[in-house]
């Protein structure tokens, strides 16, 4: 007998109401809707419905570039993802959250509550944080060092999972009889003294359903890289050619046997705006009726923090000026490259770069048919480029309605995506095993 066919995995990445920067001004879309609890509950029912692995929700620690027109978080995402939670059933709940500008202690609980309100959904994104207007709001005079952010979030993430793993699953007794509420043998101290962080322990939260929520990382810098191979079980990424993805896919996976993994325990999901139309014109045109709309004083700040150069004054119909070697950016490293290279290889005016980006600020935008999207990701995945896709919809709810309801079914006829839920869990639904507890595993180890 043959063996099944390999299936890949989809994650709704969701921004207010849509990922194109001037969404909320489209027809399609209700700008007040951003403000709704409601509109992200019906989000994670959509995607529930097409059987998808997750949804996702970016932060930021600031108001943006330029609050005039636009915002790109209005909602801590996981107070909003804990609504969305009481809406669902199975959809993962992934959110970003901060290592630079949090402590181990609060966000190991904030993701152990998710995973208990939610029944084992949970996936934290972690970030360094690169933004300077995110560095001012914590006291901070510019960006910590790119290096040092990723120094922290190691010692971070080794501190959280002990955390984690402070509860031994069967510490919770429940014995009304005797009184005993919890066995204090199964609660453990981590008793974490290193160079940034002194953390005693236990967490006051037991362990979650899943143990830990599943780790994504988005870095494609050196840094990232290396911290993605060593913690992270999916990595949402921007490449915007096949032979891009598959050196980043080879790259990554080849990082994986350094630190004792194998290439299935991290999932490479490259991220893609659908713009989505009954014939490849109308798609064309669907995508150009939203970079009409772009207000080109907001596209340029947000350049301008991309590329670490004050755009504000630079002629729209100009190339861009000389730029930083990457080396000089203290921000977001990797997006730094990727646009410079957009711009440089296709020759681009800053005016045309602004509409190439205006969709999902440098990941690939694709406007087509439903079968030419389908045909896109399954190129991807099957010349080792993805291993699922992370979905960009340019406009809410109908880009992810779209998708779901369009391209998901193609998608299942061709035996590459799931037609039901076989786990309950977000670990699950990407693959992965239940996470070993440390302390059990000693005490196994002590009574062999």
């Amino acid at each position: 007998m043959s063996e099944p066919r390999k299936t890949f995995h989809l994650n709704a990445f969701l921004m207010g109401v849509g990922h194109h920067e001037a969404a909320w001004r489209h027809p399609r879309t209700e700008a007040r809707r951003v403000l709704d609890v409601a509109h992200f509950q019906e989000l994670g029912r959509i995607a529930e419905r097409g059987k998808l692995d997750s949804v996702f929700f970016a932060d930021g620690l600031a108001v943006g570039p330029q609050i005039k027109r636009n915002t790109l978080a209005v909602f801590e995402p996981v107070t909003l993802l804990s609504a969305i939670a009481t809406a669902t059933e199975r959809i993962g709940l992934i959110a970003t959250a901060s290592t630079t500008y949090n402590e181990p202690f609060n966000l190991a609980r904030v993701f152990a509550s998710l995973d208990h309100l939610s029944g084992g959904r949970a996936g934290w994104n972690i970030v360094t944080s690169g933004n300077e207007q995110e560095a001012f709001n914590f006291g901070y005079d510019a960006i910590p060092e790119h290096a040092r952010r990723y120094e922290r979030a190691t010692e971070f993430v080794d501190v959280a999972a002990q955390l984690w793993d402070s509860w031994e699953s069967e510490a919770i007794v429940l014995d009304e009889e005797s009184g005993v509420f919890a066995d204090p043998d199964r609660v453990h101290t981590i008793d974490h003294a290193g160079e940034r962080f002194r953390v005693r322990g236990p967490l006051n939260a037991p362990r979650s359903p899943q143990g830990r929520p599943l780790l994504v990382q988005a870095g494609s810098s050196e840094s990232g890289k290396e911290f993605a191979a060593r913690y992270a079980e999916a990595v949402f990424t921007a490449q915007r050619t096949l032979e891009e993805g598959q050196r980043f896919y080879r790259d990554l996976k080849s990082r994986l046997t350094e630190y004792g993994r194998s290439a299935g325990e991290l999932k490479v999901l490259p991220g893609l705006v659908p713009f989505i139309a009954d014939t490849p014109e109308q798609a064309r045109a669907l995508e150009q009726e939203f970079t009409d709309l772009i207000s080109p004083d907001y596209a340029l700040r947000q350049l301008s923090g991309l590329l670490g150069v004050d755009l504000t004054a630079h002629a729209l119909d100009a190339p861009l000026p000389p730029l930083p070697a990457e080396s000089e950016i203290e921000g977001g490293k990797s997006r730094f490259t990727l646009v410079k290279e957009l711009a440089e290889q296709e020759q681009l005016t800053v005016r045309q770069l602004i509409g190439k980006l205006g969709g999902g600020r440098g990941h690939r935008t694709f406007a087509g048919t439903p079968e030419q999207i389908a045909d896109e990701l399954q190129t991807w995945f099957e010349n080792d480029a993805a291993d699922g896709f992370n979905i960009m919809p340019p406009y809410l709810p109908g880009g992810l309605t779209d998708f779901v309801d369009r391209v998901v079914p193609i998608l299942q006829d061709r035996g590459l995506f799931r037609t039901e839920y076989t786990a309950t869990t977000l670990r699950g639904h990407y693959g992965l095993d239940p996470v070993d507890n440390q302390f059990a595993r000693s005490a196994t180890r002590a009574t062999a």
